[in-house]
């Protein structure tokens, strides 16, 4: 499958991977800026996000990642991944660490990592609602958990239109398929990381974030005062210049 996907933009490879409860769209306020900064952006939704259906089979979303870049011609790249997307990011960058230069992780998933209760409690309060077909309480569910306090109204309508549609899409689909789940070596992975953290977010990914150091060969972790669980959608900007900080000195522009 070829995931939906937009490619702009010259020079070092930038791919920016979304969140659980996004598509591609929640990078359109960085998208610009990082293509003005001097960079070749990519972004793609995961099967049952965006612009890309439901998965119809057992699937790896970093692999279907990987051979998006393969189609495009893409040898290496830096990839942003948010929360989810930053787990995808891992899994790609222990599997082929060659294929990965750098990488920035916002409030990342890790592989493997056991759920405390509050986020077990959270995602059975989700799966409940939609099993009584109440989409819309499940969307803001989403809404009001994963936005922290700096959010305004246009970055919470963006969540809320995102995550509604990957809901409908896939209770739309005709079975369920769960990505695969990859065991992987994260001390394969050599590439340069910044891994981000918000104050604001759920303890588990405060916690991953602050691991990342001592999991990974060449990790760094900030923590952003201001932020909950969706940094890019919260402060764009912010998160923008934190962006092209990292990428000027890890891909310098040429």
């Amino acid at each position: 499958m070829t995931l939906s996907h937009d490619v702009a933009g010259d020079g070092p490879v930038v791919v920016l991977l979304h969140s659980g409860v996004c598509d591609r769209r929640m990078w359109d306020a960085q998208w610009q800026t990082l293509i003005d900064a001097g960079y070749r952006l990519v972004r793609c939704d995961l099967r049952g996000f965006g612009g890309t259906p439901a998965p119809d089979r057992p699937h790896s979303d970093a692999e279907d990642v990987l051979e998006l870049l393969n189609g495009l011609g893409i040898a290496q790249a830096v990839l942003v991944g948010s929360s989810y997307g930053g787990e995808v990011a891992l899994e790609i960058a222990a599997r082929w660490p060659d294929r990965v230069s750098a990488m920035v992780l916002l409030c990342s998933a890790l592989p493997g990592h056991e759920p405390s209760l509050e986020l077990g409690v959270l995602g059975e309060r989700e799966e409940a609602l939609l099993e009584a077909g109440d989409i819309a309480g499940a969307t803001e569910l989403m809404v009001d958990t994963w936005l922290g306090p700096d959010a305004d109204d246009t970055a919470r309508e963006a969540v809320r239109q995102m995550q509604r549609h990957a809901f409908e899409v896939q209770l739309a689909a005709a079975e369920e398929f769960e990505p695969l789940e990859a065991h992987i070596d994260l001390t394969a992975i050599v590439a340069r990381c910044l891994a981000v953290s918000g104050r604001h977010d759920v303890a588990d990914f405060r916690q991953i974030a602050a691991r990342l150091p001592d999991l990974l060969a060449n990790a760094h972790h900030v923590e952003l005062p201001w932020a909950g669980h969706l940094p890019s959608l919260e402060r764009p900007s912010d998160v923008a210049d934190l962006l092209i900080e990292f990428l000027r000195q890890a891909v310098p522009v040429d």
